[in-house]
């Protein structure tokens, strides 16, 4: 035998593993640091591709060496397979809700009554903007992310930690100095209104039904049981309070949102401390209008005593913490008339209802038209044409009914039915299984259905055709020069450019100009194409990532529907709808024309 011990590495491979680790560690960090910045400061340092790029890199490192793997790597955020069900957890801390009013003579009473209690002439508070999102409490152990959950009933939520992993926003390892053996962060998850109205427009390209609002957007995300759809959407955490902190060594409220800034938790950089109600009450009042500037929806301001003893004096009823109250602002909300409903066909057939009502100025603009978004809606709300309606604007996000005065409703108020075919066609409606709360045109014929087909073709982000739009799509095809994507690309063609010509208000330069942009739509690359088709649950994103891992229309349709699932980013629902539009009858149409 030999006397060669055989089961140590040699020193050049442990020095090497070694630095392997060491440039891990580095990646990591660095991608902390860059996530922070991006997600938390909106600073970014580095453009996105070099940002993939240290992520790949770390990626590929930790499947060579997957004993280096950690279940706080950036990598890791996102788990593999959907759960079978939330659990319960049980809050260490009660997360009670706040108390609120809507007006200032409440605010007065809250501060006697809290300097009664305490015997002291004046109290300092903080005053925080009251987030629109989804409550939820964080758990780290000596610094790891270890478990999020849901507020539910106050004293047990669901345990959502896959979820809010995704969330590049709440970090999974904390860094800086002095973090607590054991932190409890709290807060708001919520769906940044310029990111959720983006996400709607990709909805609306991929023939899906658009989300109502942020808040209801966010909270149905979260109760996702697949953390791979919650990773597709940019949810965003923000935190204002605290449940276990051990060791604890605070004393005031500022100090540990103080802390949590440098430990890499996002917190509000509009955090205030004030001395006495009256300057709260200034301040609440200046944010009235400033929070319009704010990246998410907020519809009050929280005070909150400072000294965190002086909470523990006053302590909480059952439902409320005696040291805090919300001032909600009375919301951007009209009553007005609804005079009729219109029932539009999306580029799929779905059948929207849009109230058409009495206009009425709301957040300084005139509204005339509003949401309804389906017609389970409708039917919740009990809405009758005649009834007066409440209307909600916030920012820039559709107007919506939000509740009808029954009190005021006339008598020959009319029911609003569910349709039984296609207002623009005629042809038969279905509801499918998987979305029964939408109503569909299932003729592909459908006249409105190809206009908004067309639209979309033409749009900026799929084939960019320039002077295509509502207007000429709708005399291109009610007067039969265009039947299918494939004419437009005929229009050149001597029948149908001298009728092209004889179009109402249609003269040479624009119909010159029109040709030139159909013909420069020739040189879109495939993500394009792919994003213009109207295939079920393809927007620009999902375009993009077939179009890099195909490269080509021939390599895509020949795919089996098992290779599309495979593919990162796709999924079941994608990969079937892609493979039968491609397999269809009228799939195949498109493509040969």
């Amino acid at each position: 035998m030999s006397g060669k011990d055989t089961s140590q590495p040699k020193i050049g491979q442990a020095e090497q593993i070694e630095q392997i680790q060491e440039r891990v560690e580095r990646l990591r960090d660095q991608i902390r640091r860059h996530d922070h910045l991006y997600y938390v400061k909106a600073l970014p340092e580095i453009s996105d591709r070099d940002y993939d790029l240290l992520l790949d890199e770390l990626r590929r490192l930790e499947q060579q060496y997957p004993q280096l793997l950690t279940p706080d790597s950036p990598t890791q955020r996102v788990g593999g397979q959907p759960l079978a069900q939330f659990r319960p957890v049980r809050h260490s801390v009660p997360m009670l809700s706040i108390d609120n009013t809507y007006n200032e003579e409440d605010l007065l009473a809250f501060d006697q009554r809290v300097r009664n209690a305490l015997g002291v002439k004046s109290v300092t508070y903080i005053l925080e903007p009251k987030v629109d999102g989804v409550a939820v409490s964080l758990r780290y152990e000596k610094g790891v992310f270890v478990q999020g959950a849901t507020r539910g009933d106050g004293e047990t939520g669901d345990d959502i930690t896959a979820n809010l992993r995704t969330i590049k926003s709440i970090p999974l390892r904390l860094h800086g100095r002095n973090v607590p053996d054991v932190l409890e962060p709290r807060g708001e998850v919520y769906w940044p209104i310029k990111d959720f109205e983006e996400y709607n427009r990709q909805r609306e390209e991929a023939g899906e039904p658009l989300f109502a609002n942020p808040r209801n957007a966010t909270a149905g995300t979260l109760k996702q049981l697949d953390p791979r759809i919650v990773a597709k959407r940019p949810l965003r955490f923000v935190a204002h309070g605290f449940g276990i902190i051990e060791p604890m060594k605070f004393k005031r409220h500022h100090e540990i949102m103080d802390a949590f800034g440098q430990w890499g938790i996002p917190t509000f950089p509009h955090i205030q401390p004030v001395e006495g109600i009256d300057k709260a009450i200034e301040i609440i009042r200046e944010w009235k209008e400033k929070r319009r500037m704010l990246d998410y929806a907020t519809d009050g301001m929280v005070i909150k005593i400072d000294r965190l003893d002086w909470r523990d004096d006053l302590g909480r009823t059952s439902r409320y913490p005696r040291w805090a109250v919300a001032y909600k602002y009375e919301p951007d909300r009209a009553f007005t008339k609804l005079v009729d409903v219109k029932v539009q066909v999306g580029k799929l057939g779905t059948l929207t209802p849009v109230a058409v009502l009495e206009p009425v100025r709301i957040a300084g603009t005139t509204v005339s038209r509003a949401s309804l978004h389906n017609f389970e809606q409708i039917e919740r709300l009990g809405v009758m044409i005649g009834d007066y309606v409440a209307v909600e604007k916030a920012g820039e996000i559709i107007p919506q009914v939000v509740a009808v005065d029954k009190d005021k409703r006339p008598r020959d108020a009319k029911p609003i039915k569910r349709p039984t075919k296609c207002p623009e066609c005629g042809g038969p409606v279905s509801s499918g299984q998987a979305e029964a709360v939408y109503i569909r045109c299932m003729n592909p014929e459908c006249p409105a259905q190809f206009k908004e087909r067309l639209r979309s073709f033409a749009g900026r982000n799929q084939m960019d055709i320039e002077g295509l739009g509502p207007a000429m799509i709708g005399q291109l095809v009610d007067n039969g020069l265009v039947k299918t994507l494939g004419d437009i690309y005929r229009l050149h063609e001597p029948d149908r450019l001298g009728r092209l010509l004889q179009l109402e208000r249609v003269g040479q330069t624009s119909v010159d100009n029109l040709l030139k942009a159909i013909d420069q739509s020739k040189a879109r690359p495939l993500s394009r194409l792919l994003a213009a088709l109207a295939i079920p649950h393809v927007g620009v994103h999902v375009a993009d990532v077939l179009a890099r891992h195909f490269g080509d229309i021939d390599r895509l349709m020949a795919a089996r529907q098992e290779d599309l699932e495979g593919i990162n980013g796709v999924g079941a629902v994608v990969a079937e709808s892609v493979y039968k539009f491609f397999h269809s009858p009228q799939g195949k149409r498109i493509i040969d024309e």
